[in-house]
């Protein structure tokens, strides 16, 4: 093992004092803005508490007439072990659990104390739209005297108390590190008649559940954080200004445009380096790594992914609007909210041990930035959709950690050992006792039970890959190009998402894969079909004084793609064959000249759905590679390092 990396010395000065006022950051709308919210609120480092009040402004943007709201209140889900989250998750994300030995309540929850328009004050009640658990109190509706109609606008005055938990899943404490999310009464989606959420105009508010995250509209938020004014802040936006005040309190100012969230942390033990990306075109973007001391030696690590991620997703996908990029540094002891995503803010994760070898720093500033495009840019339906979130982030994860850091140890190059993430991707998926367990479509609290991260991020990831290999990739990054553009900034479902695969396709292939690629939806994302084909017989024969090769080729699962084999013979000559894959057996007969040598079927893995790849070959003669000694040792390693990286995440 590597020795710890030396301390870095970076372009970005050492900050331990004030951050510089910045301007509000557009003069004019990306997008809709139709939630917007000023927030003052204050936190108490010691009783872990927040006092807060926040004005809503929400607009109708729908032809229907509102008569009630709905609301989120997230940090319900922590309010006891009866709520639907503490149920389905039995008290643990990601394995970490919660603290219930700890002297410190390791319980949160939020209360309304009065929501109120300018006319009159609104009452609520707690709603459970999903599983009718009635101690779970993480929806709110609030019916409305005065209904709200098209094109309207409502502004409630709401004042909120919230405990924060203690860190296990995301958001809460740690000692004296606080990383605050989903922390504040939140309105829900109104989805009208005729979208894929809503068959009639309903509101789209569902419960927060153990395996699924957020989805929300647009707006501007202008909100005020009071702490002690050792503590550093950072947050959502851009820092706009700080106030000293004579109690030993400070309060900070932060200012955020056309985004659907915000998060804040406040730990009085940051160190916090600056620096810039500077976009080839012109323009930069300022990036703020706020970091655990003991984390120092790695902040470069942490800089260089961002810049890749910025860079690849820049010139592949479409340009990062924003000015900045906030990185948090959790402590080891607050592991459970490493990797998490807000916009313009993501928590990364490391350990002060972590050799270059092992690149979980560099994995996860690269996924959690790439959620600045699907979680918050293009803003999916996490609750029913997160494989447009996830799925997505992870296939581009594993692109740019490949481009990056060597396609075949971009994840982990450590010991004689080396992997690369789009593969661990893959082996995620196609090396489960039952790839066949379920599709990636659905609402994520009701896909099969322990599967939500394979069929969410690593199926879905490899599913796309597969795509890319069908399509070629100069096509794919067509398809996803158009995706953005199109859809940046208005919550797309899948639908959209296979129009578009639908259009470049034909209009780039033509008919190659027939009229549409429903074809491969109905078996990639919708169906469980597994994929599987085998290079069953190889052989050479005479007849009739000429020499015949015969290559057979099997299928073996339910799933049916179109697949290469390449054929090599012994005088160097190679041909390439095509078959549709619909059959469960396909022979080819050759007549040759030479012998054939050996055979691959999909020789350029195209296929990366395929669960078996050691059956996509066969050779007349012998290979001196140890393949059995090689795939033991792979297997092991896999295993091993699995398990380690569910126990630091």
């Amino acid at each position: 093992m590597k020795h710890f990396l030396t301390y870095l010395t970076l372009c970005g000065a050492v900050l331990n004092g004030f951050a510089q006022p910045a301007k509000t950051i557009f003069s004019t709308p990306l997008s809709p803005r139709l939630a917007n919210y000023q927030i003052d609120v204050k936190l108490d480092p010691i009783t872990k508490k927040l006092d807060g009040q926040e004005t809503l402004t929400w607009r109708n943007a729908s032809s229907d007439v509102i008569r009630e709201l709905q609301f989120h209140l997230y940090l319900n889900a922590f309010r006891n072990d009866r709520s639907t989250f503490m149920r389905e998750s039995g008290g643990q994300l990601r394995g970490t659990e919660i603290d219930l030995s700890s002297k410190e309540d390791p319980y949160g929850s939020i209360e309304v104390l009065s929501m109120k328009t300018k006319e009159e004050p609104l009452a609520y009640k707690y709603i459970q739209p999903d599983d009718q658990n009635e101690d779970d109190h993480t929806v709110i509706r609030v019916p409305l005297s005065k209904p709200v109609g098209p094109g309207e606008t409502i502004t409630l005055d709401i004042k909120f108390r919230a405990k924060l938990p203690k860190i296990f899943a995301r958001t809460g404490f740690s000692r004296d590190f606080f990383l605050v999310g989903q922390w504040f009464p939140k309105i829900g989606v109104y989805e009208p008649a005729g979208t894929r959420y809503a068959t009639k105009g309903q509101w789209n508010c569902h419960q927060f559940h153990a395996h699924s995250e957020f989805y929300a509209d647009y707006g501007v938020y202008d909100v005020n954080i009071t702490t002690p004014k050792e503590y550093w802040v950072s947050a959502t936006g851009l820092y706009q200004s700080e106030k000293l005040f004579s109690n030993g309190t400070k309060k900070i100012h932060y200012h955020a445009e056309d985004v659907v969230d915000f998060a804040w942390t406040a730990s009085p033990h940051f160190q916090v380096v600056n620096d810039t990306w500077k976009r080839p075109s012109g323009g930069e973007v300022k990036l703020e790594l706020v970091m655990q001391p003991e984390h120092r030696h790695q902040a470069e690590r942490h800089l260089t992914a961002a810049k890749a991620a910025l860079a690849y997703f820049d010139k592949h996908l479409g340009k990062y609007p924003f000015p900045n990029l906030t990185i948090v540094d959790p402590p080891l002891h607050a592991s459970g909210s490493f990797g998490m995503e807000y916009p313009t803010f993501i928590t990364a994760g490391s350990a002060w041990f972590l050799p270059a070898g092992a690149r979980f720093p560099e994995e996860v500033t690269i996924h959690e930035f790439g959620h600045q495009y699907f979680m918050q840019l293009i803003a999916s339906n996490e609750f029913e959709e997160a494989w447009l979130d996830e799925g997505f982030n992870q296939y581009y994860e594993g692109r740019i950690m490949d481009a990056t850091y060597g396609v075949r140890s971009s994840q982990f190059d450590l010991l004689d050992f080396k992997m690369g993430d789009m593969e661990s991707s893959r082996s995620s998926y196609v090396h489960q006792d039952n790839p066949a367990i379920g599709s990636s479509f659905g609402n994520t609290w009701q896909l099969p039970e322990g599967q939500y991260g394979v069929l969410t991020y690593s199926k879905t990831a490899t599913w796309l890959k597969t795509l890319e290999g069908l399509v070629g990739l100069p096509v794919m990054d067509e398809i996803m190009q158009t995706y953005f553009i199109r859809w940046k900034f208005k919550h797309p479902d899948a639908d959209n998402f296979i129009a578009i695969v639908n259009e470049i396709v034909t209009k780039r292939l033509g008919t190659k894969y027939g009229a549409d690629m429903n074809w491969f939806f109905d078996q990639a994302l919708y169906g469980d079909n597994v994929v599987d084909y085998e290079l069953s017989s190889l052989k050479n024969r005479k007849r009739d004084g000429q020499q015949q090769a015969i290559i057979t080729v099997q299928r073996n699962g339910d799933g049916k793609m179109p697949v290469d084999v390449l054929v090599h013979f012994d005088n160097g000559k190679e041909l390439m064959l095509f078959w549709d894959g619909k059959a469960r057996q396909r022979q080819f007969t050759l007549t040759e000249k030479a012998r054939v040598l050996w055979a691959k079927v999909d020789p350029k893995q195209k296929i990366y759905m395929d669960t078996d790849l050691n059956n996509n070959s066969l050779t007349l003669e012998p290979s001196s590679a140890p393949a059995a000694k090689f795939a033991t040792k792979f297997l092991f390693w896999i295993e091993n390092w699995m398990q380690w990286l569910a126990w630091l995440a």
